[in-house]
């Protein structure tokens, strides 16, 4: 594996019953349950390791109903990694389910959109209906960091490390960013809630939780063009991920999958 070449991660860290109609814009007439899974992702080689996302805590999944399946923390110490030696995490938006823990990575530098920080902090976020998908904690660790110069800002497309790309797709979000990782399998995007689920991208439906309906849908359109495949695009809450993708070792059924390895 070159220095460019990643594999990639999926740790499963809690779960919430929900019915499909629940899930999309305009609800959906099946009506069957469609749950959702939440996810932290991993970036490695030899040389780095980058977190994609930091998920919630116990007390979060209480506040919200949802339920913890295992820690992140744990999910990332059963990949050899320890919280406080990350040095690079990407915040794709800054949700309570992507954007808590943050005290976890007392050591990491963060990679933010403009975008994102000024619609979280500003006028937005005195209606509730946009301020909802955020908790104030969550937001005020991420400024106590900008004040610890500990984040970095990009402005639509942006690096991590040679063969770590983020680009700013909007829509669910004003800032969301996706995260494209060269692998051995070729480009994986890593959409984050970009499209909640595979029927959203395969669809051309939306999940109603949103800034922009035609920046989430036209958002499809650069998720296609960023992955060498339909098939290296990763949703952000979808159970198939754990179904399509082979577990990541012993003990890691349905808890951790590889993503630089072919779906099923």
């Amino acid at each position: 594996m070159t220095d460019d070449t990643y594999e990639i991660y999926a740790i499963k860290y809690a779960r919430l019953m929900r019915r499909s109609p629940d899930n999309f814009v305009g609800g959906d007439p099946h009506d069957v349950e469609m749950p959702l899974n939440y996810y932290v992702w991993v970036v490695k080689n030899a040389q780095r390791t980058v977190v994609v996302d930091t998920g919630f805590n116990e007390a979060m999944a209480k506040k919200r109903g949802r339920t913890i399946v295992k820690p992140v923390a744990e999910g990332l110490q059963a990949l050899g990694i320890q919280t406080q030696a990350v040095q690079d995490v990407v915040i794709t938006h800054m949700h309570y389910d992507h954007a808590g823990n943050v005290p976890l990575f007392a050591n990491a530098r963060y990679h933010l959109q403009d975008k994102e920080m000024s619609f979280a902090t500003g006028r937005c976020m005195c209606h509730d209906l946009m301020r909802h998908g955020y908790e104030a904690d969550d937001v005020a660790h991420l400024v106590h960091c900008v004040f610890a110069n500990r984040v970095e800002f990009h402005d639509g497309t942006g690096e991590v490390a040679p063969g770590i790309e983020l680009h700013h797709i909007g829509g669910h979000t004003k800032g969301i960013q996706s995260v494209r990782v060269r692998s051995r399998r070729g480009w994986v995007v890593l959409a984050s809630d970009a499209s909640h689920f595979y029927a959203h991208m395969e669809q051309d439906r939306a999940f109603p939780i949103l800034y922009n309906l035609a920046d989430m849908l036209e958002g499809y359109k650069k998720l296609r063009a960023l992955a060498s495949s339909p098939k290296h695009i990763i949703p952000g809450h979808d159970p198939l991920v754990m179904e399509r993708y082979p577990v990541a070792g012993e003990g890691m059924s349905d808890w951790i999958v590889r993503l630089d390895a072919e779906p099923k």
